[in-house]
């Protein structure tokens, strides 16, 4: 008996393994679902929404983990989305801060 060569994609069996994401890129993923949450919720259950100082905060976390990153990666400087994401950020700090306080 002779071991007939098996397939290497397409017919859905075992191949060769992707690995892991490292452990900023599950931070990073992570926030991501953390936002995702906290700005869906209300939209579910008709609650408040979350504190936009909460947000610009998780915001300036991942744009933090991305730029750690980036470090590591070079593929992964991309300056012209975090000039974006910064924009982002201020936006939702400057609406915060001229809401009157509840």
């Amino acid at each position: 008996m002779t071991d007939s060569p098996s397939p290497s994609s397409g017919s859905g069996g075992p191949g060769p393994q992707r690995p892991a994401p490292d452990a900023l890129t599950a931070a990073s993923f992570l926030l991501l679902a953390v936002l995702a949450g906290l700005l869906l919720w209300p939209l579910i259950s008709g609650g408040p929404a979350p504190s936009p100082y909460l947000i610009g905060g998780l915001l300036v976390v991942r744009l933090g983990i991305q730029f750690l990153r980036s470090r590591r990666d070079e593929r992964l400087r991309r300056p012209a989305s975090w000039a974006l994401d910064i924009l982002l950020i201020a936006l939702i700090f400057y609406s915060a801060s001229t809401q009157p306080p509840a």
